[in-house]
C-alpha cells in the first residue's frame, strides 16, 4: 500500500475540517395549521421570522415557534415579515412578543380591506421599528440577499428568462384579487448558489404578474407553495423548484388540484408536506417519510432546511429522523 505523503494528510484533514465547519442557511417550516410562520437564520446568526400563524388555540402556534427558535439558538427574532394582513399570517403577533422580542417589523402597508393595520399587530410594532417594504427593496440580513419581488400588488421590475410555461393561461375574475392575498410580500432569498422563494399567498393574477411573459423572480431551489398548497398557475413550473415544501394543515390547504400542480413542475425532485391532506387521500399526498405531521391531532412538528454556499441543502424531518441531501448542481 502507498502510503500518504505527510503534508496531503494536512491537507485533507484541513479540507473535512472546512466542510464540517461551513456555516448554513437553515429554514424552519413550522405548522401552524394551514397559516404560515417560517424561521430563517443565516449564517451570521440573524434571524427573519416570516408571518406568525394564527391567534388563540392556547398560543398554539407561538409555542411551536419558539420550540423551532430554541432548536435554532435564536433568542430574538431580529426582523419579522408579516407578509398580508390575514388571521393565518398575522394573528400570532402578541403571542409571540409574550415569548421573544422583535427588533423590526415589516410589511407592504396597511391592510386595503379595512384600511389600516389589525391592531395587535400596530401595537406590536409601536414599540419597535416598523417599514413599508415594495417589490426591489432588500431586506437587510447579514451573509444572505433577501429581495422583495412582490409586495403591495406590484412585482419586480426588470428582465426575467421568458417563461414557456406562461401560454395560455388566463387571468382569472375573482374577490381574491381585490382582497389582502393579492397583496402579499414575495421575497427571494439568495445564499451563495441557493435560492429560496416565498410568495406569501400571491393570487392567481399577481402569480402571472411576476412570472409572465419573463419569470422575474428567476430560477430556484427551494419553493413554498402559495396558499398552503392550493391551486396556482402553471406558471410557477417557470421557476424549476428541485424541492417544495407545502406548508399545509390536516383540513386546510394541499387541495388536490394545487398538489398536482406542483407535482408536475418539471425538474422537481421532492415535495415535502407539514401535513397529511384528509381531502386528498394517499393518492394526493407524498409519502409518509416526507410528512412531519401523518395525524390530524399531532404534535406540531416542523420540517427544517439546511443550505450550504455551493447550493446543496437537506430537508430533514424531525419526526422520523429522516433527511435526504439534495447536493449542488
Amino acid at each position: 500500500m502507498r502510503r500518504v505523503p505527510t503534508r496531503w494528510l494536512f491537507v485533507l484533514a484541513a479540507c473535512a475540517g472546512a466542510a464540517q465547519g461551513a456555516k448554513t442557511l437553515d429554514l424552519y417550516f413550522i405548522d401552524v395549521e394551514g397559516g404560515q410562520a417560517t424561521l430563517v437564520v443565516a449564517p451570521s446568526g440573524q434571524s427573519l421570522l416570516i408571518d406568525t400563524g394564527y391567534t388563540g388555540f392556547g398560543g398554539r402556534d407561538t409555542v411551536r415557534i419558539a420550540a423551532a427558535a430554541k432548536d435554532a439558538g435564536v433568542k430574538r427574532i431580529d426582523t419579522l415579515l408579516i407578509t398580508h394582513f390575514h388571521d393565518d399570517h398575522v394573528g400570532g403577533v402578541a403571542n409571540l412578543l409574550d415569548r421573544l422580542p422583535v427588533t423590526t417589523f415589516l410589511d407592504h402597508g396597511p391592510s386595503i380591506e379595512t384600511k389600516d393595520y389589525p391592531s395587535p399587530y400596530a401595537a406590536a410594532f409601536a414599540k419597535g421599528q416598523h417599514k413599508v417594504v415594495a417589490a426591489g427593496d432588500k431586506i437587510p440580513i447579514k451573509d444572505v440577499d433577501v429581495t422583495v419581488v412582490a409586495a403591495a400588488g406590484k412585482a419586480i421590475g426588470g428582465k426575467g428568462e421568458t417563461n414557456p410555461n406562461c401560454a395560455g393561461i388566463p387571468e382569472r375574475q375573482s374577490t381574491d384579487e381585490a382582497g389582502e392575498n393579492s397583496q402579499s410580500v414575495g421575497i427571494v432569498i439568495t445564499f451563495g448558489k441557493f435560492r429560496f422563494a416565498d410568495l406569501g399567498d400571491l393570487t392567481w393574477n399577481k402569480e402571472l404578474a411576476l412570472l409572465c411573459p419573463e419569470n422575474r423572480a428567476g430560477k430556484i431551489d427551494l419553493y413554498l407553495t402559495t396558499h398552503h398548497g392550493g391551486e396556482s398557475p402553471k406558471a410557477i413550473w417557470g421557476m424549476t423548484p428541485r424541492v417544495a415544501i407545502m406548508n399545509n394543515g390536516p383540513s386546510k390547504g394541499g387541495d388536490p388540484a394545487g398538489w398536482k400542480n406542483v407535482m408536475a413542475s418539471p425538474g422537481l425532485e421532492d415535495l415535502w408536506q407539514l401535513h397529511f391532506a384528509l381531502a386528498g387521500g394517499k393518492e394526493t399526498n407524498v409519502p409518509d417519510t416526507f410528512i412531519a405531521n401523518v395525524d390530524a391531532n399531532d404534535q406540531g412538528r416542523h420540517l427544517k432546511v439546511s443550505a450550504l454556499a455551493d447550493g446543496s441543502f437537506t430537508v430533514t424531518n424531525p419526526r422520523n429522523k429522516f433527511s435526504k441531501t439534495y447536493p449542488a448542481k
